[in-house]
């Protein structure tokens, strides 16, 4: 069972991570390190955004989808709370970015850009944002009702779609390369609407409803909301510490040794989501729960050390076909951030344990301790360790994430015998 669902999933990753290498390796051909890093630097707001107009609720989405499914009144109530909390979410985030656009000093934060492109693309990225949401969450809500054949479609096409998006506007050069990263989901968001239409997930079905369920998404918002919100305000601190000690070239060098990090927690996130998370929000005992678990962990921490060790081994090819010989000193900065690769997937996948079971103050409490942890290892690290300081900090921080992780899930108190 295992095997089939995380061959489906991982199959349906290997697009987004197809994506993710098109449009990385498009960026890297046509971009030198210093403006990669002004790229890196705009898809963090932009992550930022997301999480702030969406509540990032996809986890509840999911979870709370899985738990009300036999129950659909109970569940419209839900879909419907959960609707209108993203709506006043994300009116007040575009208020906000674009006060953000003519307030905030983005010659700084974009060293070398034109002010007035950066400008634009901030507005024409929240279109984009909001497209971003709808795919989210109807990719979400799919997975919690268990349509994988639907839930993969969104994600094929979506990803199939962004990449023709940026291709073409890259090599037409109609748009600056910030305007084409933000709107590219625009029209992948239409088709998810009417993917998940067909499985009953409408907004016209979900408003007819007179059930308006907000509470249970409290606690998904605050999980989802922290860290979406803290990571990259972090890695903004950790990139802003590296142009100044090593120059902005090298701050693109440690956003390309990132980013390898990023196409693997990308998979390994999306497999293990599917797999996990509905299976654990389901109400059980406490001895059904680790009977189910335990074997899942040993096998996604196995998973993990054979990926990283054969990334590892390959360093020097991964690295030159991900980016380009520009970013071939990245390849010397990877086994640090390999081996934090490999206690962020057992890390992850015990945070799901915290985040079905809605485990709001411990969840946060890790969350909030381990970034912290990684900002300030980076920055003191970087003193011993020169340029490898971001990355043993990262190393340090998973496993220390991992290992508290650990502990917590094992010392919940169940309700049940």
């Amino acid at each position: 069972m295992f095997a089939k669902s995380f061959l489906g999933s991982g199959a349906v990753t290997a697009f987004n991570a197809l994506r993710a290498f098109a449009i990385n390796k498009l960026l890297a051909i046509f971009l030198p390190p210093a403006a990669f890093a002004c790229v890196g630097q705009f898809m963090n707001l932009l992550t930022i955004g997301q999480a702030t107009s969406s509540l990032a609720l996809q986890n509840g989405w999911t979870s709370l989808t899985a738990q009300n499914l036999k129950n659909e009144r109970q569940l419209l109530g839900v879909w419907r709370g959960g609707i209108r909390l993203t709506t006043f979410a994300g009116l007040f985030t575009f208020v906000a970015a674009v006060l953000f656009c003519f307030m905030a000093p983005l010659e700084t934060l974009f060293p070398g850009m034109n002010t007035r492109l950066v400008q634009a693309a901030i507005l024409f990225a929240l279109p984009g944002i909001f497209a971003t949401n709808i795919i989210s969450i109807c990719a979400a809500v799919m997975n919690g009702m268990g349509e994988n054949r639907k839930w993969a479609l969104i994600n094929i096409v979506t990803s199939l779609w962004q990449v023709v998006w940026v291709a073409f506007f890259l090599y037409s050069g109609r748009l600056s390369v910030l305007s084409i990263i933000a709107t590219q989901s625009i029209v992948a968001g239409v088709f998810a609407i009417q993917i998940a239409g067909k499985a009953g997930f409408s907004v016209k079905k979900i408003w007819s409803t007179a059930a308006d369920i907000r509470e249970p998404w409290l606690s998904y918002a605050l999980m989802g909301l922290v860290p979406m919100v803290m990571t990259p305000v972090v890695l903004t601190v950790i990139r802003t510490s590296v142009a100044a000690n090593f120059g902005q070239d090298a701050a693109g060098i440690w956003q390309s040794v990132l980013k390898v990090s990023d196409f693997l927690f990308m998979m390994m996130s999306a497999v293990l989501t599917v797999i996990i998370l509905p299976k654990v929000s389901v109400q059980q005992t406490r001895q059904d729960f680790f009977k189910l678990f335990n074997p899942l962990l040993v096998r996604v921490m196995g998973i993990s050390l054979v990926t990283v060790v054969i990334l590892y081994l390959c360093r020097g090819f991964l690295v030159q076909i991900l980016f380009s010989r520009a970013y071939m000193g990245a390849a010397d900065y990877l086994f640090y951030q390999l081996v934090g690769d490999f206690f962020r997937a057992g890390g992850f996948s015990l945070a799901l344990v915290l985040i079905a079971r809605r485990e709001t103050k411990k969840f946060l409490s890790v969350e909030i301790g381990s970034e912290i942890f990684l900002a300030v290892g980076s920055i003191v690290l970087m003193k011993f360790l020169e340029f490898n300081g971001p990355m043993a900090a990262y190393a340090l921080e998973n496993f220390l994430y991992f290992l508290v992780m650990f502990i917590v899930v094992r010392s919940l108190k169940w309700n049940t015998p």
